[in-house]
């Protein structure tokens, strides 16, 4: 069970989303416009968002920008809309959105992006709050910079000069700084962790797709985004 707020200018789109997804269990916060929105995500935090983009006051792809510039895009953004183009798309996915779908919407891409969304929230959770191991050889992490007492967990609200280091499954380490703005330290965790799994599968980006739960649209997009080049990857064998 998850959170969702639902943007939408129309009524009929927000019932409509607030039946299906309150079926799935989920609890629904329905927003006709911008301000809404901001007023209820700044209540209740959503676990994830569906996000449209055209709307009267302030369309949806100013409201993501907003809230990447502020540092308030810490959930996944699903982003609507049955008029938008391919670069209005493109540009929403560069911003941080993590999908598109395109109106009228099918029931089973619905639910599967919602699905894609809410696991991709639970990830961040996840690696927001790895414990730091501050005491371990050279070789095996970065050194972190804070001061002699260090939390056990580090959360979103922790304030410090501090390098945290991300272990992943084949022990590889990826170093991220809290002093970097949020959208360069997630940029840079998800160029680690793409190159992580596509040197893992080989270059496959249909593997690498499965693994990740995106589409492989959605996929080459973000790729080409953060400057990873799968070919490139697998011949070195990351």
């Amino acid at each position: 069970m998850a959170n969702i707020l639902v943007v939408d200018d129309e009524m009929g789109i927000r019932e409509l989303l607030s039946e299906i997804l309150g079926d799935e269990g989920h609890v629904v916060a329905t927003a006709e416009n911008a301000q809404q929105a901001r007023e209820l995500r700044a209540a209740a935090k959503p676990d994830l968002v569906l996000l449209d983009i055209w709307m009267p006051d302030t369309d949806g792809v100013t409201l993501l920008k907003e809230w990447q510039r502020d540092g308030l895009l810490t959930m996944p953004v699903i982003m609507m809309s049955g008029h938008a183009t391919i670069d209005t798309a493109v540009e929403a996915t560069r911003i941080g959105a993590l999908n598109f779908l395109e109106k009228p919407i099918s029931l089973q891409k619905l639910l599967k992006a919602v699905q894609q969304g809410i696991s991709r929230g639970q990830e961040v959770t996840r690696v927001a709050t790895i414990p730091v191991r501050t005491s371990v050889a050279a070789t095996e992490t970065h050194s972190l910079s804070a001061d002699k007492s260090m939390p056990a967990t580090t959360g979103l609200s922790y304030q410090g000069n501090v390098s945290v280091p991300l272990m992943s499954a084949d022990t590889q380490f990826f170093t991220a700084s809290f002093e970097l703005p949020l959208r360069e330290a997630r940029d840079a965790f998800e160029r680690a962790y793409f190159e992580h799994h596509l040197g893992r599968e080989g270059g496959s980006m249909t593997r690498v797709a499965e693994k990740t739960g995106l589409e492989r649209t959605h996929l080459y997009r973000k790729l080409k985004q953060l400057g990873v080049e799968p070919g490139k990857i697998a011949k070195k064998g990351i």
